[in-house]
């Protein structure tokens, strides 16, 4: 497939996800709902289709090639596979069983049993094929280093046979003996019988001929008649095609995907090196415009602020983000507005004291009582016997992903990007909004000793007050920092003079850490259970298959383990691309 394929294929999959996730939000603020199978019947519906999307983008990731549009198939990818495990997680404490059966909706929805298996995504191991054979490298040193064969770690020790299985095994051995011994005497009574008949009567040329073709008929039919039957299962899929050798479409197909690979590979190196690069060229050629920027605005805030109370502001902490806390929700109107308010506050905090001490009582005691009227212990009892999805923490983190393809790339013109290498304009904006965080610290400092300097100007004797309080503050903080040092005293490291190649070893030597065998989940064949769903109708509860198993472990066991190393701050980044942030509405 091309690179053009999987394009559509990506569209595909964000369109019915996003058809999916319309459908799904309803159903998390509806009421407690009390028919349990329609429940079910709900939970299984988006399970089916979030597995579809999952197969889809699962098959995407592993071969598109642009750096930067990969990292958001991840996050929600990753999205995904954290809500599949949550819609399982609903059916099981709704029906009070690990193994549930979908017979029905297969048929709807146009889907096989193999549809149902979960697929174990290919960059796990392929992405970590680096960590993994350098710790099968540390644990072949240790063993050669201690002379011990490799094979001896994985023994084990061999189960004694009681005697009842022992007698039954011999019993066995000696029926089968005695068996095969009548079989072949009794084989050797009907030749000499059959040669007793044919020396008594001579058979003419002409009929011993006929049993001569008879014999090689009916031997040559029934060769073709297995060959043809053999060829129907095969096509079937019931019987595994025996190829020693795969066809030509299929080893041009794995190269194809290899060289993907390659080609990934080189692009994210590109891209690591780009963002390096390109973020030194921000800082070098456009920091100087983005400090003088800032200054204009904080110093165009103390303005407002100033005509607006009559009094300078009070600079933001670091702890509360700096001016960014102030420019990132709010315009100068608005902060003015709020100190317009606030003085209005404490003149009539000063006059009605008394007035709001009663006011509070009395709400305080109108909210004790509430319980005992409509909103009682009658609504809890409803609301305990029906059934409500718990909140997701997957949702937000696919609805992020897919409203980050949406506004970036779902309409971006990538033509003249016919190799998918990563874009620069991209990397430049997201760059400058890091510069400019970096740099906002510094001129943060700067304005913040500068408003210093005006309040020392205009209201003298305001900053000595509030220099006071600092310091008053500083030794506060002093004395709780003794406090915590006190406790973290008391905890002990068992471990503080070992290294952990030191502590790899002990655990090899002692037979923790063993070399595992590489047996894929793929290798336990077993087919689904096609009667699940008529025997539960029927009060009968089916037998889970290994495909049920398959399903569970790779659900539970396997999906869990993603710890990528993407982060999400690059997508994150991107979503603030698509809209101008506030500090630049604020300044125009």
């Amino acid at each position: 497939m091309s690179q053009s394929s999987y394009g559509r294929m990506l569209d595909a999959a964000q369109g019915a996800l996003e058809d999916l996730l319309e459908d799904e939000y309803p159903t998390l603020e509806l009421r407690p709902q009390k028919d349990r199978l329609q429940v079910f019947q709900t939970l299984a519906t988006f399970f089916l289709r979030y597995m579809k999307i999952f197969r889809a983008l699962e098959e995407v990731y592993d071969q598109i090639v642009h750096p930067q549009k990969r990292r958001v198939v991840h996050q929600v990818l990753d999205g995904v596979m954290g809500r599949l495990v949550e819609l399982k997680n609903e059916m099981v404490e709704l029906e009070h069983s690990e193994f549930h059966y979908f017979d029905d909706l297969l048929q709807d929805f146009k889907m096989t049993p193999e549809d149902l298996e979960v697929p174990i995504p290919r960059y796990f191991v392929r992405e970590k094929m680096r960590a993994l054979k350098e710790r099968e490298k540390m644990l072949a040193h240790v063993l050669a280093k201690e002379g011990r064969p490799e094979h001896k770690s994985v023994n084990r020790p061999v189960l004694s046979m009681s005697m009842e299985r022992a007698v039954w095994l011999l019993q066995v051995s000696e029926r089968a003996r005695q068996g095969r011994l009548r079989a072949h005497f009794m084989k050797t009574i009907r030749l000499e019988e059959q040669r007793r008949h044919l020396g008594s009567s001579m058979l003419d040329p002409d009929q011993a001929a006929t049993c001569i073709q008879k014999v090689w008929r009916g031997y040559r039919d029934r060769r073709r008649v297995n060959k043809e039957c053999l060829e129907e299962m095969i096509f079937l899929g019931m019987i595994p095609a025996q190829q020693q050798t795969p066809s030509p479409a299929q080893l041009r197909a794995q190269q194809v995907e290899r060289r993907r690979h390659i080609i990934q590979e080189e692009h994210e190196a590109e891209y690591q090196t780009a963002l390096v690069n390109i973020k030194e060229s921000v800082r070098t050629v456009d920091g100087a415009d983005i400090k003088e920027s800032l200054q204009e605005q904080i110093r165009q805030w103390f303005l407002e602020c100033r005509d607006a109370s009559g009094k300078f502001p009070d600079f933001p902490s670091p702890e509360d983000g700096g001016s960014a806390s102030i420019f990132a929700q709010k315009t100068p109107e608005q902060v003015a507005a709020e100190f317009a308010a606030k003085e209005e506050e404490r003149e009539k905090k000063k006059k009605l004291k008394s007035e709001k001490d009663k006011k509070a009582n009395d709400r305080k005691e109108k909210k004790k009582g509430k319980p005992k009227g409509k909103g009682g212990k009658g609504d809890t009892e409803e609301e305990e016997t029906g059934w409500k999805m718990t909140p997701s923490n997957f949702l937000p983190t696919v609805f992020e992903g897919a409203k980050l393809y949406k506004e970036v790339w779902q309409n971006r013109d990538e033509q003249q990007n016919f190799l998918q290498r990563f874009d620069a304009q991209l990397v430049r904006e997201e760059k400058r909004l890091e510069v400019e965080v970096e740099l906002r610290v510094q001129v943060d400092e700067l304005m913040r000793q500068e408003l210093k300097n005006l309040k020392l100007v205009v209201d003298r004797d305001k900053g000595k007050k509030k220099k006071k309080v600092k310091k008053s503050s500083k030794k506060k903080k002093k004395k709780g920092r003794k406090t915590g040092k006190k406790k973290k005293k008391k905890e002990k490291d068992l471990t503080a003079d070992r290294t952990i190649e030191s502590l790899y070893e002990e655990l090899v030597l002692e037979g923790i850490i063993i070399r595992p065998m590489n047996v894929k989940l793929s290798d336990y064949i077993g087919e689904y259970s096609y009667l699940g769903t008529t025997l539960r109708q029927a009060d009968i509860e089916p037998m889970p298959s290994l495909s049920d198993v398959r399903q569970l472990i790779a659900l539970y066991g396997i999906l869990p383990l993603d710890r990528h190393p993407l982060s999400l701050s690059h997508s994150r980044s991107l979503t603030r691309l698509s809209s101008p942030p506030e500090s630049c509405r604020s300044k125009r």
